[in-house]
């Protein structure tokens, strides 16, 4: 991905600095590893009760390296382009304006109206104030722990979270948050699913746009981001964290799935085909 010296975004707020702090001492060993990597990917704060290192408490670090401004500047640039990317959709697509998020940017832990951030929880977005939070230590994770390494496997980090704002903007994230809220866990579950697979969607879609509008994918790069899909998917997670498939309690999609819905959207470059409400074939 070409986004050296390209305009950054200056919805930004940068928290680094300010963060840190202490985090409980919980479970640790292989038991950790599975609440993390259950809540891994995509607003599940596991924070609070896992303890990799297997108890205790420790200091988060705040400082900022070299690679911690490289990514902040990456991301910077990514959040500028999705910014021109679905003003022009909603524009065209939507006929209405678009209002961008801000990303916070922090290292540690922070807090937000949808509870504790921290490095463990993963990137997420808050609709209670319209941001989305990213530590950028989750790009290391990305790659060396799931195996998703490159340029725009952490675009995609990047959009998928913004996707989860459109879908905000639309009205969609609103009212199928209603609808979890009154039906049981598993029917819950389903429904994050579709949340899910379209964000996914929604994704493929800002990646055809800019593609075609900076020039700045290369090649190689939608091949980094169909394999990040897969890898954060719920049957994968589960599998390489040892444990049995469980569908019912997906809350993501499986690789397949993830990989299918941001290829639509990519291919499509349109809103209207990333309704995975409708459909029973996900």
């Amino acid at each position: 991905m070409k986004w050296q010296g390209r305009r950054g975004s200056k919805n930004i707020e940068d928290r680094r600095r300010s963060g840190g702090g202490k985090t409980a001492g919980g479970i640790g060993g292989i038991a950790g590893l599975l609440i993390l990597l259950a809540g891994l990917y995509f607003g599940f704060d596991t924070s609070g009760f896992v303890d990799l290192g297997g108890g205790g408490q420790t200091q988060a670090s705040t400082e900022i390296t070299e690679a911690d401004e490289r990514a902040a500047q990456f991301v910077s640039v990514t959040l500028a382009d999705t910014e021109e990317v679905w003003a022009e959709v909603f524009r065209d697509q939507v006929g209405q304006n678009y209002t961008p998020p801000t990303l916070v940017l922090f290292k540690g832990t922070t807090q937000s109206p949808c509870g504790g951030a921290s490095g463990a929880s993963g990137p997420f977005y808050c609709p209670g104030d319209n941001k989305a939070y990213l530590d950028t230590d989750f790009f290391v994770t990305l790659d060396r722990q799931l195996g998703a390494g490159g340029d725009f496997a952490a675009a995609y980090v990047v959009a998928h979270e913004v996707a989860h704002h459109v879908q905000n903007e639309l009205g969609i994230l609103g009212q199928a948050n209603r609808i979890r809220a009154q039906v049981s866990q598993t029917e819950s579950n389903a429904i994050s699913v579709r949340i899910e697979l379209q964000a996914d969607c929604f994704s493929g879609v800002w990646a055809r746009y800019a593609e075609e509008r900076f020039n700045s994918l290369e090649r190689g790069d939608i091949g980094e981001a169909m394999n990040a899909a897969a890898q954060i998917g719920d049957d994968t997670l589960q599998r390489n964290a040892g444990r049995t498939v469980q569908p019912h309690t997906f809350q993501h999609g499986t690789s397949a799935q993830r990989q299918a819905w941001f290829q639509t959207g990519y291919e499509s470059a349109q809103i209207a085909s990333c309704d995975t409400f409708s459909t029973d074939n996900l």
